[in-house]
């Protein structure tokens, strides 16, 4: 059964930011239009390559041993994907007759694990192009949702996706008022706006009467801009633009802009608002933070993130193998260029551990430097004094 393009875009960036899940290992260091995690249209973000596969074995999955003639096949089905689809043409080129050239000479020969493959290769292709995103997945038993023209996506693949967004509250983990009267939001992935709407209105407007907020992306994995967008306009005042996007597909640029009407009140754009930020965080969870930051509408607190901006989708390779390829660009607004490869700087840098105690500290200092009420700044001082203490 074919589903809508938007339905289709959901479902590859639920795929996309849940395998973003997993602990990471390797490498480390519409009033909007613009799509999914750090992507316009047909895209999503969240893959860093420096994730490594979890290990399942192999055995208990009933696959053999990879053969050579499995890894040819792979080989030759990167290098044709590459050049079709990665967004930097003369990089694809270079990266795929390298690629090509390792396996000529057996570096893979004695590799018969699948999922090592997947990891040796996804270090190999960071090795060659810097890019966070490009990352195998050894799938056997099923097929990515990608997001490819006229693919068709089943009734059941569908019902699971909603219902494991469902089970993890559409990605905001958490929203509380903290003492002192302080907002706190965690949000770890930014799922279609059409699922993820509603929950977000009603986290945003529990906090809408706070006098500053804290929103926790230090373990999101990306999704989709335009919820990006969503969140952003509750922070704003007006339209604003946030980011354009390049598309190599069908070579067209579309633009991101927060939106003009919100579900429920604006927490408005002069309040203080403070991002946790920490080396997990990736793709959709880095334009939020870029976005604000260079707008100078919040205070980034935490750790440098992942350098993971270049949108795109899973691509099925071979029954057993995907690989997302980025097929676009991100250029903010403001810095007219992205955080590819660098991550996003906090302006206040902490283990990422103590981003929240310090953001705490940070709020209410602030808010005590401008209240007129002797009762409430003896209160809040006294608060502060409780989280210095904690450090201790």
């Amino acid at each position: 059964m074919k589903i809508s393009p938007t339905a289709r875009r959901t479902l590859t960036a639920v795929a996309a930011a849940l395998a973003l899940c997993a602990p990471f290992a390797g490498h480390l260091a519409a009033q909007t239009n613009a799509p999914v995690g750090a992507a316009p249209q047909p895209g999503v973000s969240s893959a860093p390559n420096m994730q490594t596969q979890p290990r399942a074995p192999q055995a208990a999955l009933n696959v053999p041993p990879l053969r050579a003639s499995d890894k040819a096949e792979l080989i030759a089905a990167t290098v044709l994907e590459l050049n079709k689809r990665y967004v930097f043409p003369d990089v694809a080129k270079r990266a795929s007759e390298a690629l090509s050239a390792k396996h000529k000479a057996g570096a893979y020969d004695a590799i018969t694990d699948g999922v090592a493959l997947a990891n040796a290769l996804s270090d190999d292709l960071f090795a060659l192009t810097k890019d966070s995103h490009l990352r195998y997945r050894f799938e056997p038993m099923s097929a990515p949702m990608q997001h490819l023209p006229n693919q068709v996506v089943s009734v059941a693949d569908a019902a699971a996706a909603r219902l494991d967004a469902e089970q993890r509250n559409f990605g905001v983990e958490r929203v509380e008022r903290l003492p002192g009267n302080i907002g706190y939001v965690d949000v770890r992935l930014f799922y279609s706006p059409a699922w993820a709407g509603d929950t977000l209105a009603a986290a945003m407007n529990l906090i809408a009467n706070t006098d500053a907020l804290i929103i926790d992306v230090r373990q999101n994995g990306g999704g989709f801009s335009e919820t990006v967008a969503l969140l952003t306009s509750y922070l704003l005042n007006e339209r604003t633009h946030l980011s354009s996007f390049y598309l190599r597909d069908d070579d067209s640029t579309e633009q991101s802009w927060s939106l003009d009407w919100l579900p429920g009140k604006r927490f408005g754009g002069t309040k203080p608002v403070y991002v946790l930020t920490s080396k997990r965080s990736v793709s959709g969870a880095e334009e939020f933070a870029y976005n604000l930051k260079h707008l100078k509408r919040a205070t980034l607190v935490g750790e440098t993130t992942v350098g993971a901006s270049n949108p795109g989708a899973f691509a099925k390779l071979t029954p057993l193998y995907s690989l997302f390829i980025p097929n676009g660009r991100v250029t903010n607004a403001v810095t007219k260029t992205n955080w590819e490869g660098v991550g996003v700087e906090p302006d206040v840098k902490v283990p990422a551990d103590d981003a929240l105690r310090t953001a705490q500290i940070l709020a209410l200092k602030a808010l005590q430097a401008k209240t007129a009420d002797p009762r409430r700044a003896m209160g809040i001082g006294r608060r502060v004094d409780e989280l210095e203490q904690q450090k201790r």
